[in-house]
């Protein structure tokens, strides 16, 4: 678990792009990246260097303990999986231009970008991303894992549920519920409630398959 000499020090597992919006977050609000992990080092970011394998099959030899983690990994399935390996203290990474009512909760291993809006009375689980310039209504429930893509409008009393992707400028209108490892295309106007592991897209959103291989 954590040493206390290390509070201000944080490990990323994840080295694609979305780890380094993640690690600038961290560095802005006064984190020092100790070390990055990815299970495929050889396709990180250019500007990711000397990354280490995460080693996942090999779960005895890899170091769980010391700095907390952020897992920085785009992908909800990906991000789970890793969430689950890891037997660590997990840190939230929140900019400091989002707009966050006090009443709302955070749970461990979110990030929420610049610009973002979580309005009151708000719940968000673990590991959620809340991307650039979302807006999450009042008195929302979104539950892990879940990806609230740029410029996504969430209105009141919306559910989302476990591991869903909100699309890029997607809406939904007040008192949805969408169920677990949905995907939401970008754009789509969402007006009544999605059953779990549905692909929905358009205005008005339609379910066109459903993808049960996201099941974990």
């Amino acid at each position: 678990m954590t040493n206390k000499n290390d509070s201000k020090q944080v490990r990323v597992y994840g080295a694609g792009g979305h780890s380094q919006v993640v690690q600038s977050v961290l560095s802005q609000n006064g984190f020092e990246v100790s070390e990055v992990f990815d299970d495929y080092p050889n396709f990180s970011h250019p500007l990711s260097k000397k990354v280490p394998s995460g080693n996942r099959d090999k779960n005895m030899d890899f170091p769980h303990e010391g700095a907390p983690f952020i897992v920085a990994i785009g992908n909800n399935k990906q991000r789970a999986e890793v969430a689950k390996f890891l037997k660590t203290d997990f840190l939230k990474a929140i900019h400091h231009s989002a707009i966050i009512d006090p009443s709302s909760t955070i749970k461990k291993g979110t990030v929420v970008y610049a610009g973002s809006v979580i309005q009151t009375n708000t719940f968000i689980g673990e590991h959620v991303i809340i991307n650039t310039l979302a807006g999450v209504g009042h008195d929302n429930i979104i539950h892990d894992f879940v990806h609230i893509s740029p410029n996504a409008a969430l209105c009141g009393h919306v559910e989302v549920g476990e591991g869903t992707q909100i699309g890029a400028g997607a809406v939904v209108i007040p008192t949805i519920k969408i169920g677990k490892w949905c995907t939401i295309g970008a754009g789509s106007v969402i007006l009544k409630d999605v059953p779990d592991y549905a692909v929905v897209v358009g205005n008005p959103g339609r379910v066109i398959k459903m993808n049960r291989q996201l099941i974990i």
